[in-house]
């Protein structure tokens, strides 16, 4: 991916995918207690906070359309979240499901480009990490940079459209490292 001329060093936010991407994904979670982080997730996130770059977390939780969890049981989950890996600058959820056509919903733009405007910072300075497609494709959508964190359920069609138009990095710790890394300026 090539980054716009004159954009600033480093990603002045970061932004995370919840599910599959800051913790292990248990599909429509309702419970608590099933949250686990993934292998160096407070770590990468606590270094983040020691160097003051802002972090968010933009998350599809179709759930709340289908009826599978209401809106207190997805805030438990999320203050769990929280409770282990810190505090993050902002949370963007949608909860619309696929057939909605929202504008929220990853890989549309809308929850990238909330999170930028709620950390005040340019879209174009953040770093969306997450584990499908659709949150590569949301951060490209956005003006953003995307690393992908493949896991086993990403597709592989994923991965290589990621190679070509974004990052790609084995986990979490090799992603917030490219994220903080000086892209490469083209005039």
């Amino acid at each position: 991916m090539r980054p716009l001329a004159g954009q600033l060093r480093g990603a002045q936010a970061v932004l995370f995918d919840r599910d599959g991407t800051l913790v292990h994904d248990v599909p429509y979670n309702r419970d608590p207690a099933l949250v686990a982080p993934v292998d160096g997730a407070r770590e990468v996130l606590d270094a983040l906070r020691a160097r003051y770059v802002p972090t968010g977390v933009v998350s599809n939780q179709s759930g709340l359309a289908r009826g599978l969890i209401t809106p207190a049981e997805l805030d438990a989950v999320n203050a769990r979240v929280e409770e282990l890996l810190g505090p993050f600058g902002t949370w963007q959820v949608c909860p619309h499901g696929p057939e909605d056509g929202c504008g929220c919903r990853k890989p549309a733009p809308g929850m990238v480009l909330a999170a930028a405007a709620a950390l005040g910072v340019d879209p174009r300075g953040c770093v969306v990490i997450g584990d499908i497609g659709a949150d590569v494709g949301a951060a490209l959508a956005a003006g953003a940079r995307a690393v992908l964190v493949p896991t086993p359920v990403t597709r592989a069609e994923e991965v290589e459209h990621a190679r070509e138009h974004a990052m790609v990095a084995p986990d979490l710790r090799a992603a917030v490292a490219l994220a903080l890394a000086v892209p490469e300026v083209h005039a």
